[in-house]
């Protein structure tokens, strides 16, 4: 029976012959669970294996939220200026440019409205993909172009919150898109239109410190990191340990900062139930 047995020693298949399974075919959680990208995406983005939330950008969140992923997109073309002639490791200029062609955004975030279960929204939601969704002049001015539509056409806006901080390349530009924001956000309140802010993973610095905690409901996914400043920094400035779990939407919650927590499976159906509430 020599058919099942070896003649020749070693592995005779060229590498050219040799087949790969596709990158990005399998996704593997932090807790070891493996599930196919194609499941994953049917999921929300979320493994029903341990419920973990994978980090996902504005591309993602809109074909989730959307009725049949159909929105009409504000402000697309909008790109970063270099008021500061900044320059590190390289001309800020330069970096945005590589930022647009690899990541294929114009910048940290992106506004759209359309129809959620039937429902009118303005949704703006932030890309951590672009310079760690970090808080810039186009930030700032798309966000609040976004508020003026919805308080144009009286509808709710919806804020997706993922981001570093400030962008360091526009300083003192940076911050005072906190302001502006604010202020957006105020003329939304007097004219009783809903603002509802979702923190994901992560949301902190000047980004927490400006809209992203000024929701009429304040939301966020489970586990994402939530603060101000970093547990380091934090740690070195009170001198003392911080409690397990800190900064995590659960501590949060706790904590008195959130409304509640949601499941991005859910997400759809509670924004809806929660606005057709309002309206009634």
């Amino acid at each position: 029976m020599a058919w099942f047995k070896r003649t020749d020693k070693g592995i005779k298949t060229s590498t050219a012959e040799k087949k790969d399974a596709p990158d990005g075919l399998w996704f593997k959680t932090p807790n070891g669970n493996i599930i196919h990208t194609r499941e994953l995406k049917n999921n929300a983005f979320v493994c029903p294996d341990d419920d973990f939330h994978v980090k996902i950008g504005s591309k993602e969140y809109f074909e989730i939220l959307f009725d049949n992923n159909q929105f009409t997109e504000l402000d697309k073309d909008m790109t970063s200026g270099d008021p500061l002639k900044f320059s590190d490791t390289k001309p800020y200029t330069s970096r945005i440019k590589a930022t647009i062609e690899k990541t294929d955004l114009n910048d940290a975030v992106r506004s759209a409205y359309g129809k959620m279960n039937g429902l009118d929204i303005v949704v703006s939601c932030m890309d951590f993909n672009f310079i760690g969704g970090s808080m810039g002049s186009v930030v700032g001015e798309k966000i609040a172009r976004a508020i003026d539509h919805a308080l144009k056409n009286k509808v709710p806006f919806l804020m997706i919150s993922k981001s570093g901080g400030a962008r360091m390349m526009e300083a003192g530009f940076s911050l005072m898109q906190m302001a502006k924001t604010s202020a957006k956000l105020a003329l939304l309140d007097q004219a009783g239109i809903p603002y509802i802010s979702l923190l994901t993973d992560p949301t902190t610095g000047g980004v927490t410190a400006s809209y992203a905690m000024l929701g009429d409901f304040n939301i966020a996914e489970p586990e994402a990191l939530i603060g101000f400043a970093g547990p380091r920094v934090i740690r070195e400035t009170i001198g003392k340990d911080l409690p397990k779990g800190f900064q995590s939407s659960e501590f949060v919650l706790e904590h008195g900062f959130l409304d509640f927590i949601v499941d991005r499976r859910q997400l759809k159906t509670k924004l809806s139930t929660l606005l057709n509430l309002l309206n009634n």
